[in-house]
């Protein structure tokens, strides 16, 4: 069995679709105990997964676990699980943004490799999911406001992240590896921007706005004071110096990853009120 944390985000969704796919018996913690995910798999409360067993492999994010992973790792050496998969971030590596944040992705990587189980790390891009906190403001103005649009990175699509996952969940030969998952073209907001537009029909322009003015907007929203700092931060950074770009995912999955563009054509239906797949 592999115990998939995180089951309802964008990856931990796409994960369990594909382990579902191969047969392979699968453990979803989710708080909705009438999640959508695939027939078979098994639905778990969070309190409930201590008294898991026969957990062969984990997908461990650390924002779905917060400070319990070091409990469910515990637990899992304990209950003989064989290796954990962690999504964690680029800018462990090349840092961007406010450090409190990649220091908090470091400690749970430190945290990873030292459980006595074999670990995989996957260090990921900045996810092309993000970007649909852009559908409110295009389905009611037909533009993008933001700052910092000379900010550039190699913007990842969250299907590829979990098509990695799945590998280093089901294949012992990717432990004790990390591995740099980006998208393979760097892309300003604007150029984002504008493949959305290209999917849904029509041009869409980027409205530039002080970081000052996103920020009062996003709290305005009732997002949280975290939510600002981590999109502002580093966007400043990669406005200075662009995110990194690799080739893992070409390399681990014998093809290129997916485009942005691929992302946004797949998507346009939340860009105009309808349901993305």
């Amino acid at each position: 069995m592999i115990l998939i944390t995180g089951a309802t985000g964008v990856v931990g969704r796409e994960t369990v679709r594909l382990l579902a796919e191969t047969g392979t018996k699968t453990a979803a913690v989710t708080r909705n105990r009438h999640a959508d995910l695939p027939a078979g798999t098994q639905l778990v409360h969070p309190a409930e997964v201590a008294a898991l067993d026969g957990v062969e492999a984990i997908l461990l994010s650390p924002r779905a676990t917060g400070a319990a992973a070091a409990d469910l790792l515990a637990r899992a050496r304990a209950t003989g699980t064989s290796r954990v998969v962690l999504l964690s971030a680029v800018t462990v590596r090349y840092p961007a943004g406010h450090a409190r944040f990649r220091r908090q992705f470091q400690a749970v990587e430190d945290l990873a490799k030292g459980c006595g189980l074999d670990w995989t790390i996957l260090r990921c891009a900045d996810f092309a999911a993000n970007t649909l906190a852009w559908a409110g403001q295009i389905q009611a103005t037909g533009a993008v406001r933001g700052a910092y649009p000379r900010a550039r990175t190699s913007t990842i699509d969250e299907r590829d992240i979990a098509a990695v996952a799945t590998l280093a969940l089901t294949r012992p030969h990717h432990a004790a590896r990390t591995y740099l998952l980006t998208g393979e073209q760097s892309l300003s907001q604007p150029e984002k921007v504008a493949a959305i537009g290209e999917a849904l029909g029509r041009p869409l322009p980027f409205v530039e706005a002080t970081p000052d003015e996103i920020r009062r907007g996003m709290l305005a929203a009732g997002l949280a004071d975290e939510v600002p700092d981590r999109l502002l931060g580093s966007l400043a950074d990669y406005a200075r110096e662009a995110g990194p770009t690799t080739d893992d995912v070409r390399r681990l999955l014998g093809r290129p990853a997916r485009t942005y563009a691929t992302w946004a054509s797949d998507h346009h239906a939340a860009f105009t009120g309808g349901e993305h797949r």
